[in-house]
């Protein structure tokens, strides 16, 4: 199964890099590189990791890499990678803008 990224799942990983940058340069760019790793195991096992509570029907799943989540989805094809956030970040009002009716 192939692993894809949403572009705001890039712009997540972009603005990861870029704060971590400002104190360690090698760290951002070696962290990055580690959370994208860990994006592509989900290959391997994607329902391995539970849907989110209260918004199963939009077929979410967290993965935890340190203190940031790894928002994605599994379809037939792929698993598509949808946010990486820090986990202190409201996720839900970022992934569920409008309550628990809508989806990204």
């Amino acid at each position: 199964m192939k692993v894809v990224f949403a572009p705001s799942a890039k712009l997540d990983l972009r603005g990861i890099a870029w704060a971590i940058r400002r104190d360690s340069p090698e760290r951002a760019e070696r962290f990055v590189e580690e959370i994208v790793e860990r994006c592509y195991t989900l290959a391997e096992m994607p329902r391995r990791y539970a849907l989110i509570p209260r918004y199963e029907e939009h077929g979410i799943r967290r993965c935890p890499y340190g203190s940031y989540l790894i928002f994605y989805r599994v379809t037939e094809q792929a698993v598509q990678i949808v946010h990486v956030l820090h986990g202190a970040r409201d996720y839900e009002r970022l992934l569920f803008p409008g309550g628990e009716g809508d989806a990204p």
